[in-house]
């Protein structure tokens, strides 16, 4: 391994240069202008797998974006893992709040600055590197090594969704690593081993057939907005408990080790209450804010929409209201049977004054990797080798829907070694990506494939 790892210190600024070149590409997978730039952003990850040693190198056309896979099977005996990732990237309005052209890297107090730096060409390009690595001193890998690479994570990923159905003997792996998610803390090595599932619901309300005068009918019949206000009000209780019959029937409970491991992770609820500008927290009772967040399911009304919003006034009595409404679920919740219990628990509690339609918009399944999981073992062990401190394990309050479809139709358990920062604006102008833990990224793929091997 000390050769491995002296060529990637040896060779970290031309990677960094590398990176430039790839983050200059305007990949934005959810405007149809940049539809050239998705096929270079493409082009640009199959020729550097190509030149890092990588074997079947494909460029695989979908109905909307590329795909690229490439392999390197020749370690017979060992395991197998797909490595995934994505060359997309978010649009990067509003402009004028970028201190520097979002597709113009710039580095400054040793951070590279542009969109998708660590939103996730950053963080993908780290291991088309390592297997560089590899291939450049010793010619071969300690493992057997897939690629999936996609452009449309940050619009659905539904063309990879069904790519996977459709070649799980192609993408057949014994693990999937992953480096899209942060580490707990600058410096700080980390495993996330699980993510929250999702249940995205919406609520209209209808009352009368037209908007009204609210001074001429106020009074005589049912605002919209008020009953969907007090609606709402009935979802939880004032101890933060979501009051829908049969919501936590299938919650998974939290272990005495996750609980030990939360604790050791020393966080600040006061630091964390004032980054966000609060006076205080508030959540379910009895747990503590990274339970919170992390394991156990949420309820939060995401937008409401009804009657004049214009500056000024006018007094009308809306004849519609709407309110967006997610559930951040946690294993073993089901969104869909979460979407049935929530459309039936308003129906029932909807008056006879309105009519009522619940839409179920989408959902995604939570997932946990077991703390004792091989290749979770093996990604904190070479994480530890590089950071040269011990790996700490969290969980993630959002969701990554297509973490469990390659659980659930490879059947291979997901890694998820990110080398990111929560605080590096990502999707916000002004991302950015710590260059040390970019160098740090690259020899912990090394490190876990290596791990990963024996």
């Amino acid at each position: 391994m000390k050769e491995v790892i002296n060529f990637i210190e040896s060779n970290n600024e031309r990677y960094i240069g590398e990176l430039k070149e790839f983050l200059r590409i305007p990949s934005i997978s959810t405007l149809k202008d940049h539809k050239k730039d998705m096929m270079k952003g493409a082009k640009f990850v199959a020729d550097k797998l190509k030149n890092a040693g990588m074997k079947n190198v494909k460029i695989i056309k979908t109905k909307g974006h590329p795909l690229v896979y490439a392999d390197w099977l020749q370690a017979k005996g060992k395991p197998t893992v797909l490595i995934y990732g994505h060359y997309d990237v978010q649009p990067v309005d509003p402009i004028e709040l970028w201190d520097t052209p979002p597709f113009e890297p710039t580095i400054r107090n040793g951070k590279i600055y542009a969109r998708g730096a660590t939103d996730d060409k950053g963080q993908m390009y780290m291991h088309i590197k390592s297997v560089e690595a590899f291939m450049k001193t010793v010619g071969k890998l300690p493992l057997n090594v897939k690629f999936i690479i996609e452009g449309e994570e940050e619009i659905g990923s539904d063309n990879l969704e069904e790519f996977v159905g459709k070649n799980k003997k192609l993408l057949k792996c014994d693990s999937v690593l992953i480096s899209d998610t942060a580490l707990y803390g600058p410096g700080i090595p980390t495993i996330t081993y699980g993510l929250r599932g999702l249940s995205y619901m919406e609520v209209e309300v209808t009352g009368p057939n037209r908007d009204l005068h609210s001074g001429t009918f106020g009074g005589a019949v049912a605002n919209p907005i008020n009953v969907l206000a007090e609606m709402i009000a009935k979802l939880m209780d004032k101890n933060g408990k979501i009051k829908i019959p049969g919501f936590y029937d299938d919650v998974m409970k939290l272990t005495k080790l996750e609980r030990d491991n939360f604790k050791r992770l020393k966080f600040s609820e006061r630091k964390f209450a004032k980054e966000l500008g609060v006076r205080e927290l508030k959540g379910e009772k009895g747990f503590t804010t990274l339970e919170r967040i992390w394991a156990r399911p949420t309820l939060d009304c995401n937008g409401i929409i009804g009657g004049f919003t214009d500056k000024g006034a006018k007094t009308v009595l809306p004849s519609k209201a709407l309110a967006k409404i997610s559930m951040r679920l946690v294993p073993n919740q089901d969104p869909k049977k979460i979407a049935k219990l929530f459309t039936k628990y308003i129906n029932e509690i909807a008056p006879r004054s309105v009519r009522v339609k619940v839409s179920d918009l989408h959902g995604a399944y939570p997932i946990v990797t077991p703390l004792n999981d091989k290749a979770a073992k093996a990604g904190a062990a070479a994480m530890s080798k590089a950071f040269g401190k011990k790996t700490v394990f969290m969980r993630e309050g959002g969701s990554i829907p297509i973490v469990t479809t390659f659980a659930q139709k490879l059947k291979a358990s997901p890694v998820l070694m990110g080398l990111g920062l929560n605080t590096e604006d990502l999707h916000s102008p002004n991302e950015h990506f710590d260059l040390n833990h970019f160098r740090l990224g690259i020899i912990s793929s090394a490190y876990f494939f290596d791990e990963f091997a024996k």
